[in-house]
């Protein structure tokens, strides 16, 4: 688009050099109103189809790591405290 609007400001330039009047107005138009549609073009597009709402968080963490006991061990690690 932006090459167009290119041409439509060169158009003009040349067109008010020979002195074409109110012709000049056609392509300083295009030259202004070109990036306007170029944006709306670039921002548009369609609604989603699905009404998105709150999610809850749902935290991803590991496990605790607890280290396995040897076999044989009478002894069991306490579990760690929360603080």
């Amino acid at each position: 688009m932006m090459g167009i609007r290119t041409v439509c400001f060169l158009a003009a330039i040349l067109m008010f050099v020979n002195h074409l009047g109110w012709l000049t107005a056609i392509p300083v138009v295009g030259a202004l109103t070109i990036p306007y549609f170029a944006v709306v073009l670039a921002n548009g597009g369609r609604e989603p189809t699905v009404n998105r709402t709150f999610r809850q968080y749902e935290p991803n963490s590991p496990a605790i790591y607890r280290p396995p006991t040897r076999p044989g061990s009478e002894h069991v690690p306490p579990p760690p405290s929360g603080q």
